[in-house]
């Protein structure tokens, strides 16, 4: 039996004979149903890409419709469905991963046009303190770096499994997701949209004193479709923060992670990932920050370098997605960050300087610069832009530029 279905029996039965405490908002099914929710959004961006080693510039103009539904409970039940519609409105680009044949002569944008049924799952509240979902859905552990939805991109990165969230346990928020299959942003025209997985996700957000966090957590990766994705990685995040002065605070961030082949990867590899980063926020919308950021690598060794599949990969190491992969080098990121309310702007500056882990090669700097605001409840634009400039043949000067329009009901 296709060990999906045998997860979703075993899960179902687990569900059916588990006690409800928590009571039912509706009294039947039908009433559940109607008491539900639609929702819909729109978002409409362009972007333009110079990257100095393709011939074309890319100018892509992309529209995303979503729509989804949740209903009420019932009796501890509930369900969620959402759709995505990808539109090319112009596409002088390459989406990527086979997806625009002929296009190869434009740099990559990695919005692929088609349709998606991003999320579908059925939820059930054991108690207050404990819920499971089952089905595709939307899994986002702490800030994403190494798993995550790659929101960034029109098609949103989904999964299929079984997710267990618990707070039972004192001063603590326990995740568990077993996940079948990585539904990626390249949608399911090609073979590379969709990864085979057997994975195993466990993260433990544990509260301290004085509002700081620690959470431990281990990520164990069997992809059989891209098998040097297989991994194993145990790690843990310290974050927290005090009082500077009247009107300020210093917030901290500082994380330890460690890598290692598994299941069927054809390399042998550790590999360490370090990360800090403190920033002081100010009352008047000033936050002025400093970063440093380092997954480990072998030259020597190739595929032994520090790797996140299932992360939210725009966020980091700059806008420009010039590391996408790491570097078999592996790469240090040093950062600093402003950030600035101006009414009712958000402002954003971020100045990169990105060299090899393992041994002394520079791979480039880069600015990247944001602005957005709200327009009303539910309209929003933003401007955003990044100037990547390489010190290595490998890593072509890249520069890119968004505007982006979002509304949503």
């Amino acid at each position: 039996m296709n060990r999906y279905l045998t997860g979703f029996l075993s899960a179902a039965a687990l569900l059916l004979a588990a006690p409800f405490a928590a009571g039912s908002d509706n009294d039947t099914f039908a009433s559940a149903v109607k008491a539900g929710k639609a929702g819909i959004n729109v978002r409409a961006r362009y972007e333009h890409v110079d990257q100095d080693n393709v011939p074309e510039k890319a100018d892509a103009l992309t529209a995303r419709l979503r729509l989804n539904y949740k209903t009420g409970a019932w009796n501890g039940w509930s369900g969620f469905a959402e759709y995505d519609h990808v539109f090319h409105l112009l596409s002088d680009f390459n989406s990527g991963a086979g997806t625009s044949p002929g296009r190869g002569q434009y740099p990559v944008v990695a919005d692929p046009k088609g349709s998606d049924l991003n999320q579908l799952y059925l939820g059930y509240k054991v108690n207050d303190d404990s819920m499971f979902r089952f089905g595709r859905q939307r899994i986002l552990l702490d800030n994403q770096r190494f798993v995550g939805g790659v929101g960034w991109r029109q098609n949103e990165q989904t999964y299929d499994g079984l997710t267990f969230t618990t707070t039972a346990l004192s001063n603590t928020t326990l995740q568990y997701s077993y996940i079948a299959y990585v539904r990626r942003i390249f949608g399911q025209s090609v073979s590379s949209g969709k990864n085979n997985v057997d994975s195993h996700l466990l993260n433990a957000r544990i509260g301290l004193a004085d509002g700081w966090t620690l959470t431990p957590y281990y990520y164990y990766i069997d992809n059989q479709d891209v098998p040097a994705f297989s991994t194993g990685t145990a790690g843990a995040r310290l974050a927290g923060g005090f009082k500077a002065g009247d009107t300020g605070e210093i917030k901290l961030v500082a994380e330890f992670a460690t890598q290692s082949d598994a299941a069927n990867n054809p390399v042998s590899f550790d590999a360490q990932y370090v990360h800090f980063d403190a920033a002081w926020v100010l009352e008047n919308g000033l936050s002025v920050g400093i970063g440093y950021e380092s997954l480990g690598g072998d030259a020597s060794v190739s595929g032994a370098s520090f790797r996140t599949p299932l992360a939210t990969l725009h966020k980091f190491q700059g806008w420009a997605d010039r590391f996408l992969a790491t570097p078999a080098e592996g790469i240090d990121d040093v950062f600093a960050t402003v950030r600035y309310r101006a009414g009712q702007w958000n402002l954003t500056v971020v100045y990169h300087d990105f060299s090899a882990e393992s041994g002394s090669g520079d791979f480039g700097t880069e600015f990247d610069l944001s602005a957005d605001t709200k327009i009303s409840d539910n309209y929003s634009i933003l401007f955003k832009g990044a100037f990547f400039s390489g010190d290595s043949p490998g890593y072509p000067d890249t520069n890119k530029f968004w505007i982006m329009f979002v509304a949503g009901y």
